[in-house]
């Protein structure tokens, strides 16, 4: 290994790195990483990861970056997280736990090697204690995010929500019920001042979360073990502001153990519906005039099973927005994810009679959050409640930004032209010299094919020869004779292509038949265009009416 990079430890296997590591080793951007792998030959093979994220041997990729002459001098954020890794693998957060109590207390334990105090105190000497400790939370934070994991709350989604809590007092309690290691319940509000309260049922991340708030010097935090469903450790707790980025998808959050808690003001939940049982929790803890912030899954909005509660926060007047923050906001997946705010009525005269719905999904998830006019929509509370209760912003925002006079116009005229032409397309037809057509001279189809007239194509045969008329062909194919034959037991109709019969005219006569056939064909589609636009209009009018958008003539 070269001297240049000084690597001061050597665990027992060489530890391996992602491209955004290899990027920070030589000093240059990811893409360049990228570029790096596809122009040259000899730069090393994955070792491990997936196809999106290959990890890669740190040796190996040292020595080629001093063959290239690329490298620099690795740092000591570098050799201390990497230390970590070759000593805890799977289990960083325990050994980041190790790190922060030995830079909080001065002594390291047992389980922490001489190299990686060392380099623990280098690096606190270099930049302070509470600086080295945020350099590790922010690495372990974009390392579960590149593994797909919900783990921790991700910055865009810490962003979002110091945007949306806005202005927080310097006296003001918060609280977190599912703090993980503290990224939200941190970042909210002014550094100094305000009261913190947290709870994480994960003894290291809440161990983890208390060490960064000691070690950056922030007063009154205080970070307990537990299950906030099962177990609440803060129960007299009221808070001004909760903000929470809570479990998602876990059908065992307590149900059966907690059916007849008093928490459940808007509804008991049911297994699926988890997260409802977490927003309630959090509104549980707040004062009157207090607000709640919580992340949740965009399903959350319309899934049946949650309606009942949505309809009662609605109905009470304490949902007062629902925000839709743009795709790649979350960690672990690329889907859009909401966040809901609560606020508890001061009186009774105090809840709102709107409901804003801000949808942000087509933005850039590390752009701007203020929302645009288009972006938004106030909607009264009486046009929530209806049958779905459906949450979703996009939803609400895209209604109350149509133009409801000129849609409804539109779509009139577009059906009086229709129906117009519907008429028109109905052939004029006369009274037949006979019996069926098919009762006289007929031919198969599959002597039709023998003879090169016919081609089987999808769904129906067609004509080949000036001979055959295909709407004259297709028309009869259609018939109640044929239809019958080409119709299962079980209703389904699948042409019968071999079996099928047409009767046997004269190429002027099949034009005659064909062009009857074909204006039938034009008046079926039509009329179905008329339903669809019959359909459209009358709801769109019904709408309309309902919320003010449109009126009757005078």
């Amino acid at each position: 290994m070269s001297a240049v990079y000084g690597w001061p430890y050597a665990p027992e296997a060489n530890p391996l790195v992602t491209g955004s590591e290899i990027a920070r080793l030589a000093g240059v951007t990811r893409a360049a990483v990228s570029n790096w792998r596809r122009r040259y030959d000899d730069f090393p093979t994955p070792t491990g990861g997936g196809v999106n994220s290959p990890l890669f041997d740190l040796a190996e990729v040292q020595a080629w970056l001093d063959r290239q002459s690329k490298g620099q001098e690795v740092s000591v954020e570098v050799q201390l997280w990497q230390a970590l890794r070759g000593v805890y693998g799977d289990d960083m957060l325990g050994g980041l736990v190790h790190v922060a109590r030995f830079l909080t207390e001065g002594e390291a334990c047992e389980e922490l090697p001489a190299d990686v105090v060392r380099l623990a105190r280098d690096l606190a000497e270099s930049g302070g204690a509470a600086e080295a400790v945020s350099v590790l939370a922010e690495r372990f934070t974009d390392s579960v995010r590149r593994a797909g994991s919900d783990q921790v709350t991700s910055p865009r989604v810490v962003r979002a929500v110091c945007h949306f809590a806005g202005e927080v007092a310097p006296d003001a309690t918060l609280f977190d019920p599912a703090c993980g290691i503290g990224s939200l319940l941190l970042a909210v509000g002014p550094e100094q001042g305000p009261r913190r309260c947290g709870q994480e049922s994960d003894a290291n991340r809440a161990m983890f979360a208390q060490l960064r708030a000691d070690l950056t010097g922030r007063i009154g935090v205080g970070i307990v073990t537990g299950d906030s469903l099962r177990d609440d450790q803060w129960t007299d707790l009221k808070a001004d502001l909760v903000v929470c980025d809570p479990p998602v998808g876990e059908p065992d959050w307590g149900r059966e153990d907690l059916l007849l808690d008093s928490r459940w003001e808007f509804g008991t939940p049911s297994r699926a519906e988890g997260e409802l049982a977490w927003l309630q929790h959090a509104y549980a803890h707040t004062v009157p005039g207090g607000r709640v912030l919580m992340v949740l899954p965009a399903s959350v909005a319309y899934r049946k099973a949650g309606r009942r509660i949505r309809a009662e926060l609605v109905r009470r007047g304490i949902l007062t927005q629902v925000t839709a923050l743009p795709s790649g906001t979350a960690a672990s997946h690329a889907l859009p994810v909401h966040l809901w705010q609560l606020r508890r009525p001061r009186t009774l005269g105090d809840a709102v009679t709107s409901v804003r719905m801000v949808d942000l999904t087509a933005g850039d998830p590390d752009g701007s959050l203020e929302p645009a006019p288009e972006q938004m929509a106030e909607v009264p509370l009486i046009d929530l409640l209806d049958d779905a209760v459906d949450l979703t912003p996009g939803r609400h925002v895209e209604d109350s930004h149509r133009d409801y006079a000129v849609e409804y116009r539109t779509l009139r005229r577009e059906l009086t032209e229709q129906v117009r032409l519907l008429a028109e397309l109905l052939p004029a037809l006369v009274e037949g010299d006979g019996p069926s057509s098919l009762d006289g001279p007929t031919v198969s189809v599959a002597d039709l094919a023998r003879a090169g007239l016919v081609e089987y194509g999808d769904p129906e045969p067609v004509s080949i020869s000036d001979q055959l008329d295909t709407d004259y062909l297709q028309g009869f194919l259609r018939s109640a004779a044929n239809t019958r034959r080409s119709t299962s037991t079980s209703g389904t109709f699948r042409l019968d292509g071999k079996g099928a019969r047409i009767p046997q005219m004269n190429v002027t006569e099949q034009r005659r038949y064909g062009a009857a056939f074909r204006a039938l064909q034009e008046f079926e589609e039509r009329a179905r265009r008329v339903v669809e636009l019959s359909r459209d209009a009358a709801t769109l009018a019904r709408d309309g009416l309902g919320n003010g958008a449109l009126a009757p003539e005078s």
